[in-house]
């Protein structure tokens, strides 16, 4: 919590700075007032707590009512909380709180239409480390209440030897030989490959996980049939709602998707003030 804190925290003093001039300007004199979050369309909810947070650093006093929880199909209309507090807490909290829900709901959402263009097959959609900046922990979050999985948190808990690495080291097996040998036995080594030559080696020195990066149907089919369940498989790269049946119908175990956090987009909700 003192991450999601320090994001918030973070938002917060970048909205507000020095002082919310039209609240104060408007309102000389706060109220108790009460404001409803209403979903403006269809959206899986996530961040229900983050949007709490928000009011309540603002002040403690502050009580937010969800009447849905995350993982929540809204629909248009629906009040997904209510806000009680002083009227100039509630102004001062409203856009960073919306920011933050809007995004969450919409990884939420689009990660599950990616579910359901799946389904009936063993692939597992999960997310990439290609996140807003500072705000991974609740992206990634947003992910798994939409029903997908997390791929590493960053560099520091997963080994992903990708093109620059295997260039570097001299090649995919020097490469996974060193990183064997540095890490601890509990860690998996993925091994990023471009084709069927490199995805023979990656078999041959033992990786963990291969990843088919941005290859066709038909190589993908080939790759998961060579590498025969002696490691588990990734496709990553140009995947979208139109592409992602096709290669999960490839056989590969796992499907990493970009666009759940970098193409996502905001949903729809208002903050209104006064009562239902």
């Amino acid at each position: 919590m003192d991450l999601i804190d320090s994001i918030i925290r973070n938002a917060l003093r970048e909205d507000i700075h020095t002082g919310d001039v039209t609240t104060r300007s408007v309102i000389p004199l706060p109220r108790q007032a009460q404001a409803r979050l209403i979903a403006k369309e269809e959206f899986i909810l996530a961040g229900c707590e983050v949007a709490a947070r928000v009011f309540t650093m603002l002040d403690p006093a502050t009580t937010y009512s969800s009447r849905f929880k995350d993982g929540d199909r809204c629909s248009p209309g629906d009040v997904i909380a209510e806000i009680e507090g002083m009227d100039a807490v509630i102004l001062q909290g409203e856009r960073v709180a919306l920011n933050l829900l809007q995004r969450m709901c919409g990884i939420a959402t689009i990660t599950s239409r990616y579910l359901a263009a799946v389904a009936g097959t063993k692939a597992r959609i999960v997310d990439t480390r290609k996140t807003t900046p500072g705000l991974r922990v609740l992206e990634k979050y947003a992910v798994t209440v939409g029903g997908g999985g997390n791929h590493r948190a960053g560099l520091y808990d997963a080994v992903l030897i990708k093109e620059n690495h295997i260039t570097a080291a001299g090649g995919i097996t020097a490469a996974v030989t060193r990183s064997r040998a540095a890490i601890p036995h509990t860690m998996k080594i993925e091994v990023e490959t471009e084709n069927l030559l490199q995805v023979a080696e990656a078999v041959a020195c033992g990786a963990d996980i291969i990843m088919l990066d941005n290859m066709d149907l038909l190589a993908m089919a080939e790759a998961v049939a060579l590498i025969a369940g002696r490691s588990l498989v990734e496709a990553s790269g140009g995947v979208n709602l139109d592409t992602v049946r096709g290669i999960a119908e490839t056989g590969v175990d796992l499907i990493s998707v970009g666009a759940l956090t970098h193409s996502a987009r905001a949903v729809d909700i208002s903050l209104l003030l006064g009562g239902a």
